[in-house]
């Protein structure tokens, strides 16, 4: 090995000890720092949908700041109705949802020990129990006293504070993004040395796209599954089929893993209550729907702006999860998006300067 890729070597593995170094920074902070960073990186999605109906407001001869009002008022009044339907069906048969998946479980295991007598899904009954006992913690709450309630009470006050402060925070933060983003990421870069400058916030601009891309073809996948999926439950006679449709909506939004799972629950209330037949239909409907989702559909519109292996989709996902929980698995598959488009974007330029040096 000559003494030029030794020093491109080292120059590699110092740069990966430096990334290293300032994620588990970045971390610490973001845990401390939380009520901040998070309202600020979620109201990077909905501005990604919202800033082009902003600006064809302006269009529309509004002043930046009331297209900025508009559009942000009647997205939040949107939002309201729609999250305030679906989280009515999905919450008031939640219970009914978790007590299903128990006995299709059940009922699987109960198949498979025909065939293995001593087969058991080692620890899935304290999962359902866990779940159950979380539904029902509300009621239980109400015998807590003394110090005991107290402590609850207060616990419950300092986290209703906190939610109520981060989606205010939230709300302003989208409003700065639609009225002035640009602007906003134009200052940011003026903190990096001006010989850069243009670079950083090209690269900026296109992480943005990525993003924009990434979030709208993500719904449109989310909603294809959940429609398709949704009239097959309908056909078959499968109950609770809004609340299984919405949850297959939201695991749609957690890539791969999130369809997995939502797709693994239908097929369990299938199971408890139609038995084996109507089980093995909705996995059928299931697998279908997916098969075209992502052998047709992701690929036509998320390969411009996320070309990651599913395996690299399923370990972010997974990642995000252990680091952050929900929030980390939903961030994981957009972030790592951004990584690629930025290393990619880096790459070409050095292999354009590699190539004019030695032309």
């Amino acid at each position: 090995m000559n003494t030029r890729a030794v020093r491109r070597a080292g120059r590699l593995a110092w740069a990966f000890i430096g990334i290293l170094a300032l994620a588990v920074v970045a971390g610490f902070v973001f845990q401390k720092l939380t009520l901040l960073f998070v309202p600020l990186i979620l109201a990077l999605f909905p501005a990604t949908l919202l800033v082009p109906a902003a600006r064809t407001l302006e269009e529309w001869r509004l002043s930046r700041t009331l297209a900025a009002i508009v559009t942000l008022v009647g997205s939040l009044l949107l939002f309201s109705l729609l999250a305030s339907a679906a989280g009515t069906l999905v919450v008031d048969d939640l219970p009914d949802l978790v007590e299903s998946a128990g006995e299709g479980i059940a009922t699987v295991e109960e198949l498979i020990q025909r065939a293995f007598p001593e087969f058991q899904i080692p620890g899935i009954d304290g999962v359902v129990d866990l779940l159950r006992d979380r539904i029902e913690q509300g009621s239980d709450e109400d015998g807590d006293t003394g110090g005991d309630l107290a402590s609850g009470v207060m616990s419950a006050t300092l986290g209703a504070v906190e939610v109520i402060a981060g989606i205010l925070l939230f709300v302003v933060i989208l409003f700065f993004y639609l009225r002035s983003g640009r602007e906003l990421a134009a200052g940011t870069v003026n903190f990096v040395a001006p010989s850069a400058r243009e670079r950083v916030l090209s690269l900026a601009e296109g992480a943005w796209e990525t993003l924009g891309g990434y979030f709208r073809g993500q719904l449109l996948v989310a909603l294809f599954d959940a429609v398709l999926i949704g009239i097959g439950l309908l056909v078959l006679g499968v109950p609770m089929v809004i609340p299984l449709a919405a949850l297959t909506f939201i695991g749609g939004l957690f890539p791969i893993v999130g369809a997995v799972v939502a797709g693994a629950l239908s097929v369990l209330v299938a199971f408890a209550h139609g038995g084996l037949a109507l089980g093995l239909g909705v996995a059928a409907i299931v697998l279908v729907v997916q098969q075209i989702e992502s052998n047709l559909l992701a690929p036509m519109i998320l390969s411009r702006v996320v070309s990651l292996h599913p395996l690299v989709v399923i370990l972010s996902v997974t990642l995000g999860g252990i680091l952050l929980g929900v929030l980390g698995a939903f961030l994981a598959v957009p972030a790592a998006a951004i990584v690629n488009q930025v290393v990619t974007s880096l790459r070409a330029d050095q292999e354009s300067v590699d190539t004019g040096a030695a032309s």
